[in-house]
């Protein structure tokens, strides 16, 4: 006979998974700051004239896209340890889950990363830096002041739209190990002998909604500020 369904078992598990957040938002952030810093000199490559930059750098990014997130996850959980051993004989077995999720989530994302910083750099007008360095700007000054704002303001929207779907993919963080917002559903779970699946799910499904919704509304008044700057000047 099946078991019946309680509602009210949905908002008794929320309260138990919101502290878990804060895993997920280390995770997030973590894997951000490693993403943008590889895809910057991704990025750089694939803009490069040289064409080895340009030609490694397309490898490297087609060669993350193609990955499954599932699967760099456990090269990089298994693998890892082992490449560091054999190369600097540390082991860094021991390390918190969180280091090897990071790593994994932030080469997948790099690559994204990459494009968007591409597409948007390449958005800019090519007689804006030639304006600029006419006014008296140096190549630096120009980029930072001219075309690195309208570039940014340009890769708002697809940055907005690619922290949603790494806030989605870190999810699989539980995968190996980490008890994370989703990791601590599937406790949850496992110390109900597998009871309130549904309602759990259901709980974290509400949880990733909001947070999805959340992240979708800042980056929407984000574009439309920096957008009034741009007509403003």
């Amino acid at each position: 006979m099946d078991r019946p369904f309680y509602i009210n078992k949905i908002f008794e598990v929320i309260p138990q998974l919101l502290p878990y957040l804060l895993v997920t938002f280390g995770v997030v952030a973590g894997t951000v700051a490693v993403g943008l810093l590889l895809g910057f000199f991704l990025a750089k490559g694939r803009l490069s004239k040289r064409k080895w930059a340009n030609r490694i750098s397309g490898f490297i990014i087609n060669a993350f896209r193609c990955t499954p997130s599932i699967v760099m996850l456990f090269v990089i959980f298994y693998g890892l340890p082992t490449l560091i051993w054999a190369i600097f004989k540390v082991d860094i077995n021991n390390w918190s889950k969180a280091f090897y999720v990071i790593i994994a989530l932030g080469l997948l994302f790099s690559a994204t990363a990459a494009e968007i910083m591409r597409s948007s750099y390449l958005a800019v007008p090519k007689g804006q830096r030639e304006a600029a360095l006419t006014s008296g700007l140096t190549e630096k000054q120009a980029f930072m002041r001219i075309l690195l704002p309208q570039a940014f303001a340009v890769s708002i929207p697809n940055l907005g739209n690619s922290l949603i779907v790494l806030l989605k993919e870190g999810s699989l963080a539980y995968t190996v190990g980490l008890i994370d917002v989703m990791g601590k559903g599937n406790l949850i779970i496992s110390n109900n002998y597998g009871g309130y699946a549904l309602e759990t799910y259901i709980a974290l499904a509400i949880i990733y909604w909001v947070l999805t919704i959340a992240v979708e509304q800042i980056f929407k008044k984000w574009e439309k500020s920096v957008s009034k700057g741009r007509k403003s000047i």
